[in-house]
Order: C-alpha cells, then sequence, then structure tokens
C-alpha cells in the first residue's frame, strides 16, 4: 500500500465531516445565540448537542492511524530517540495553539464588558495560562482558555504514549526487527484492549490519555491490519475486542470508533482506480476543510465568541437573526482556520518559534488582561 494512499483524499474528508460536527456541537452549547434558536429548532439543536461531539472518537481513531504510519508503518519504530520525537509533536501543535489560545484571550476580554454569558472565559491567571501553554490544564485542575483544547493535550499524551511504548518495544527486542515489531503491536494492543475493556468506562480519567487511547489504539492497529498480508485476521480480532467492550459496557462513542476503524480499513483495501472521480469532485470541500482541521478547531471558539456578542447584543431575542448569526459564526471559523493554517501551521514549527509562540501567549495574555483592569489573582 503506497503512502499517498494512506493520506487519501477520503481521509482529510472524514476529517473535514468531523471538524465541522464539532464547530456545530460548540455553536449548540455556547453562547446566547443558541438559545434564542433552540425553541425553534428543538430536534436539531439537541442532536448536536448531544451527538455531533462524539466525531471527537473520529479523530482519535484517524489521529491513532496516522500516527502507525509515521512512527512504525511495520510496526518497528523508525525513530531514533522518543525524546526528540515527542518534542517534535509538542512543537507542531505548540504553534497554532499558542497563536489560538492568544486570539482566544484576546476575544474574551473583548467581549466580557457586553457579553455577560457563562461561555465567556474568566481573565486569566499566571498559574492557569501556564498550565495551558504545557498543555496541562485539565490534569493540573485549572480552566481551559479555550473550548475544546482539552482534546489537543489528549492527542499530545497519546503521541507520547504511542513514542514510548513504541520505543519500549524496540529496547525488549534487543534491536531485532522482527521482535520488535511483534512486541510494538503486542503493546500498543494490550493497551487499547486495557482502556476499551477498563479505563474508558471511567469518566474521572478523562483528564489522560489511557481513558482515550481505545478508540487511538484501533485506529494503530488499523494502520498495521491494512499493510498486513491478512488483513482479515487482523481486522476480525479488531472486531471480536471492540464487540467485547460494547457487551462489557455499551457506549456509543465506541460504537462510533470502531465504524471510523472500519471506514479506514475499507478506503486502505480499496483499488485506487475504483474510487470515482465525481464523488472526490462533492467530496472536495470536505476535503479542503480536512486539510485545514486542525486550525480550524483551535480558532473557532473565539471566532464564535464574537459573532455571539455582536448579533446579541445588536438584536436581542431575534430568533431569524440569531440563526443567520450561528450560520456566521460557522462560515467564519473556517476562514478565520485558513487564516491560521496560512500564516502559522503550514509553515511548520522549529523550537525557536515554538519558544517565541508560548512566550507571546504568557506574555500577551497577561498584557491583555493588565490593560482591560480584569488580571486575576
Amino acid at each position: 500500500m503506497s503512502q499517498s494512499s494512506l493520506r487519501s483524499p477520503w481521509l482529510d474528508a472524514t476529517k473535514g465531516a468531523a471538524c465541522l460536527a464539532i464547530v456545530a456541537h460548540h455553536l449548540s452549547v455556547y453562547g446566547p445565540l443558541s438559545d434564542t434558536v433552540r425553541p425553534f429548532a428543538p430536534q436539531l439543536m439537541a442532536w448536536l448537542y448531544d451527538y455531533a461531539r462524539m466525531a471527537v472518537q473520529i479523530f482519535l481513531v484517524v489521529g491513532g492511524y496516522l500516527a502507525a504510519a509515521s512512527l512504525a508503518p511495520a510496526g518497528v519504530a523508525r525513530f531514533e530517540a522518543a525524546g526528540v520525537q515527542i518534542a517534535r509533536r509538542f512543537m507542531r501543535l505548540a504553534v497554532p495553539y499558542a497563536a489560538a489560545l492568544l486570539t482566544a484571550v484576546a476575544a474574551a476580554a473583548l467581549v466580557r464588558p457586553w457579553l455577560d454569558d457563562p461561555s465567556v472565559p474568566d481573565s486569566p491567571h499566571f498559574a492557569q495560562l501556564l498550565a495551558n501553554a504545557l498543555m496541562l490544564q485539565d490534569v493540573l485542575g485549572q480552566p481551559a482558555l479555550s473550548a475544546g483544547v482539552w482534546y489537543v493535550a489528549i492527542d499530545f499524551q497519546l503521541y507520547a504514549g504511542a513514542v514510548l511504548l513504541l520505543a519500549l518495544a524496540r529496547r525488549l527486542s534487543g534491536g531485532a526487527a522482527q521482535w520488535a515489531a511483534f512486541a510494538g503491536k503486542v503493546l500498543v494492543v494490550a493497551l487499547c484492549a486495557a482502556s476499551l475493556l477498563v479505563f474508558n468506562r471511567f469518566a474521572a480519567l478523562d483528564a489522560w490519555g489511557i481513558y482515550f487511547f481505545g478508540s487511538y489504539g484501533l485506529g494503530m492497529a488499523t494502520l498495521w491490519a491494512v499493510r498486513s498480508s491478512h488483513p482479515g485476521r487482523w481486522l476480525l480480532a479488531l472486531a471480536l475486542l471492540g464487540g467485547l467492550a460494547l457487551a462489557v459496557d455499551f457506549r456509543l462513542r465506541i460504537l462510533l470508533a470502531l465504524g471510523t476503524a472500519a471506514w479506514l480499513a475499507w478506503l486502505a483495501l480499496r483499488a485506487p482506480s475504483t474510487r470515482p472521480s465525481r464523488a472526490k469532485a462533492l467530496a472536495a470541500p470536505l476535503i479542503w476543510v480536512g486539510q485545514r482541521s486542525y486550525s480550524v478547531f483551535l480558532v473557532h471558539f473565539p471566532v464564535c465568541l464574537m459573532v455571539n456578542a455582536l448579533f446579541a447584543y445588536a438584536w436581542p431575542g431575534e430568533p431569524l437573526v440569531h440563526a443567520i448569526g450561528l450560520l456566521s459564526a460557522f462560515g467564519l471559523s473556517i476562514a478565520a482556520g485558513w487564516l491560521l493554517y496560512e500564516r502559522v501551521e503550514r509553515h511548520g514549527a522549529t523550537a525557536w518559534q515554538a519558544l517565541r509562540w508560548e512566550a507571546q501567549l504568557m506574555g500577551g495574555s497577561l498584557l491583555v488582561a493588565l490593560t482591560h483592569g480584569h488580571l486575576a489573582g
């Protein structure tokens, strides 16, 4: 299977659909516009609130799939130093992350005087800023500076955990590639099973990657399945594991994760010539969003805050106008994500850039708080 097939347009379209679902979910949760519109579209708003958020499972499975493709496509770690690999991941995540959080702090300060709503974050304090900058806010019990950033922290934990497992497998094998591949796959699948059967059943663990490793591990194992000489056996084993997890404790989110893994396997095992070009053309908008999904995910909350503030202040209690506001926030979130992608994310990250953006997040956020006279103690 070629590397290009791993990053197929359909995979990007899948990420794009999940990204848009998350944005729509947050629009249904945060701000007064959704409160005004909800009585006129109760079923839609309830569905977005209850089910659209589960799209995070798609990101978890796809994230594991791509991590395996990058770190160990045959099960053997192809990176040299685990610490260096983890640091590279942090830098890649941190640069657009810090830029988006600085935007969120500024947006909250701008709307706070004229939008009295629980969705507006309080002015940050130093410990909160530091915890968010290091992606440790939930672990340390500090409030997040923006909606959805918990997932970035979890993604980093999951990636770091996968790197450490694969590095451990390589060390245990004594350098023998065949044994390293076997040990790596066994360790990942074992932790995946432990998460699905035990850890994911305890919501108190949701600040830790172990809670989500079941879905992430399904993605990693799916990559190894479609690259193996006997993909059917692998996929049957994963289906049995998933079925057992659902029998022990049925969770709709795990069912969605299994469905996503099956979808990725189907995409990878299909012959490229059977993929219709017309379908690709129809999916082009989702493919485009999927390629920019991280930036859209990062920056949509401050955009939604500002649009909510503008429409609620200028046209209070107007259902039709507020519905237009929600649609505007949806479209502007995509536009802001494109801008963040073009200006920041697509240019990559170095250690110096990551340090500079983290310093700008800390210093800029404190300056915003001081300027607006709301620096928390």
